[in-house]
């Protein structure tokens, strides 16, 4: 995914921007980079953060950065802030998103003479110079930013920073968010909503679809009005988004708390009559996608460390059943399982990082809640050890539907192939090569047979006791945006 911060202030930004950034390090993996500009011009830090947390390093560059402005980035994949020369200025540019179409865009850039890229290792070129390449096809910056916006498919925001201040250009179809904090004297631009609270900033505004702006420290100049049509990703609220986080004004830590009462409402055979039946007794409670159709008691509801805590503490309050903490998560060397290249790594970490307490496994029956199943494997081995740690049954409620269409607009998913899903694997199992979007759209739909025989086909390949999903009517009622608004196209494979 990526994140990003900016400040404009009328005194030295460094420290604000070293702590705004830093609070944006959950939502990348690889690269951490901060570039400043003040009396000096422009200065620049970029790091790999794979194996370090970003304050650590970047502690020096604090002391030797100096400025009023800068722009700071975490990413997943290319490093930035870039710093670029051109016929509009310096500026640097940092951008989250994805681009679907480099190809067409290299070509069409090389057509019209401009000379090189850097290449990245791989033979990749960096997405962020590619479009600092695009807006420098303009005559001016707010021009070039609604080109990028046009040439673009997938979906890209970008911040620039300038000697007169910072444009913020939210893509097109803000699919992902862009905020204003301010305070006396300084404005910031940040992704989390929560990342400026702790520094002095309060709420100003959010951004629309498509809205670009300059913000500077004496306010913030319409450049471009909003688009009508939004698409947020709906995936911010189930897992990457922080608990402290908002969006289009629905908070995270809520839905999160909505979507785990909604589920437990599901279970309890009650979803479409929840204000008639809060009895909350455990023989409420209905097995689904199951080996079994007798009733399901759980002793404990759980979360998988750390997004499905919040989901798990919201199906316990609706149920009535206890929350627990059967797994520990090691948090003071351990980094969040999606951040190594590697899958296996990945796998090892996921493993190596949940600690189990013994006294809230041993013969117990358990309700865990995960933020989703993408490949299956980590929730598989998290099952394994539950087992072996001596649960007698492992009942599975993902917080969002199953993920059948890998996402085109925000890499949040590493996979390379749709068939690294769980779910595409055992669809092509079940059909062969010929596999069509009508088809994919029967196995998305969770009353079509299809749909039920694949959840079944999972539980059963994961050794759960139970597994029921979210449904995506569901979760679109725990975000309480209208439909239309969210991308939900990795459940749905629809625009």
């Amino acid at each position: 995914m990526g994140g990003f911060f900016g400040v404009t202030s009328k005194e030295d930004c460094v420290m604000d921007l070293f702590f705004g950034t830093d609070y944006h390090s959950h939502l990348g993996t690889r690269r951490g980079g901060m570039a400043v500009y003040g009396k000096g011009g422009f200065q620049r830090s970029i790091h790999n953060i794979e194996n370090s947390p970003f304050r650590t390093k970047f502690e020096r560059d604090v002391e030797e950065l100096k400025g009023n402005s800068g722009i700071g980035s975490i990413s997943d994949n290319e490093p930035q802030p870039l710093l670029i020369q051109s016929h509009l200025g310096s500026f640097a540019i940092a951008t989250v998103g994805k681009i679907n179409n480099e190809d067409d865009l290299i070509r069409n850039a090389y057509e019209n003479n401009h000379i090189h890229f850097m290449e990245m290792s791989g033979g990749r070129i960096n997405a962020t110079e590619l479009t600092a390449s695009i807006i420098t096809q303009k005559q001016s910056i707010t021009e070039g930013l609604l080109h990028a916006q046009e040439l673009i498919e997938g979906s890209m925001t970008i911040l620039i920073l300038t000697p007169e201040g910072i444009y913020a250009s939210r893509d097109r179809y803000g699919r992902t968010p862009v905020v204003i904090g301010c305070k006396d004297n300084a404005f910031c631009v940040s992704f989390e909503s929560f990342a400026y609270i702790n520094l002095g900033y309060h709420d100003y505004s959010e951004l629309g679809p498509g809205e670009i702006v300059l913000v500077t420290p004496d306010g913030i100049q319409s450049l471009a009005k909003p688009r009508n049509k939004m698409k947020i990703c709906s995936f911010l609220w189930v897992y990457y988004g922080y608990p402290t986080s908002g969006y289009e004004g629905v908070n995270v830590e809520e839905m999160r708390y909505r979507c785990g009462r909604i589920l437990a409402q599901r279970d309890m055979g009650c979803k479409d009559c929840a204000a008639a039946c809060h009895s909350k007794q455990a023989n409420c409670f209905q097995a689904d996608s199951s080996a079994s159709d007798d009733t399901i008691h759980p002793d404990i509801v759980a979360g998988v460390p750390d997004s499905g805590i919040a989901h798990a503490i919201g199906y316990a309050n609706e149920s009535g059943i206890p929350f627990a903490r059967p797994f520990i998560k090691y948090t003071p060397t351990w980094p969040r399982s999606f951040m190594p290249q590697n899958q296996s790594q990945r796998n090892l970490i996921a493993k190596m990082k949940l600690i189990p307490v013994d006294a809230l496994i041993r013969n117990k029956s358990l309700l865990l809640i995960d933020d989703s199943i993408v490949r299956g494997t980590q929730l598989g081995e998290t099952t394994e050890f539950l087992y072996q740690s001596g649960a007698r049954e492992v009942h599975i409620r993902p917080a969002c539907p199953p993920l059948l269409f890998g996402c085109k607009y925000l890499n949040f998913s590493r996979s390379n192939s749709d068939l690294d899903l769980i779910t595409r694997r055992i669809i092509q199992e079940r059909e062969g090569d010929l596999v069509t979007q009508e088809i994919l759209y029967d196995y998305a739909d969770p009353d079509s047979q299809n749909y039920l025989e694949m959840v079944e086909t999972i539980r059963e390949r994961l050794n759960f006791t139970s597994l029921k999903y979210h449904r995506l009517d569901d979760l679109i009622q725990s975000i309480g945006l209208p439909s239309e608004k969210l991308c939900t196209f990795c459940w749905s494979g629809k625009e």
